[in-house]
């Protein structure tokens, strides 16, 4: 695969990703298989178990994984535009191995404590996701592929969100916390949590059913 092509950043204000990287107790991962990915660089104490979601989704679907999680202690949010290959080799080989990927995120806005939020470029794989998940979840959740009913700072439809980095695009998938199992009802319901469970299996669905290259193509 031929360089990767990137406009020139604008400064951001805040942590940037270069910065988070750089603190004590952040750790990054990459794990290369077949050309779909999944990435989570919000994960451990930001916004939580996306990593965890990404890893399993991966691991079960054998597809590719990047993640980044920040340990106990520490809780900088970037904005996705920052998340720069050229400050990580890890996201880079992630990047350029990848055709298409799904980037899971947590948020949590009143009123939308149900919604699952499909968003990035790629709207073709979005239906495809949600369709997947919506089959699994329990009918509380709502699953959002309509752009135009998801908040504007939501979309990734940025084309410097990583989500859109590789040659396919991909989807941004924003999950509330009840479905990542950080409400009362996993307490409740016990481990493993279904809802995350369901999820987790949908996830997997969808990276198996949708035609990629295999490791070495």
């Amino acid at each position: 695969m031929g360089p990767l092509r990137l406009r020139p950043r604008r400064a951001a204000t805040g942590s940037s990703f270069a910065e988070v990287l750089s603190l004590p107790g952040v750790e990054e991962q990459v794990e290369l298989r077949n050309r779909f990915g999944f990435m989570a660089f919000h994960g451990g104490n930001l916004e939580r178990r996306t990593e965890h979601i990404a890893e399993r989704a991966a691991a079960e679907a054998g597809a590719s994984v990047y993640a980044v999680t920040q340990p106990d202690g520490i809780r900088r949010h970037f904005p996705s535009v920052t998340v720069d290959p050229r400050r990580s080799p890890m996201l880079r080989s992630f990047i350029e191995h990848c055709d298409v990927v799904i980037a899971v995120h947590g948020y949590g806005r009143r009123g939308r404590w149900d919604d699952l939020l499909c968003g990035g470029q790629n709207r073709e794989l979005a239906q495809h996701t949600g369709r997947h998940l919506a089959a699994v979840l329990p009918a509380r959740y709502n699953v959002v592929v309509d752009l135009g009913r998801i908040p504007d700072g939501l979309r990734g439809v940025h084309p410097d969100n990583p989500v859109n980095l590789p040659s396919g695009k991909g989807v941004q998938l924003e999950l509330p916390p009840g479905v990542r199992g950080l409400t009362p009802l996993a307490g409740r319901l016990g481990e493993p949590f279904p809802h995350l469970e369901a999820l987790i299996a949908g996830l997997v669905a969808a990276a198996r059913s949708w035609p990629v290259r295999g490791p070495m193509s």
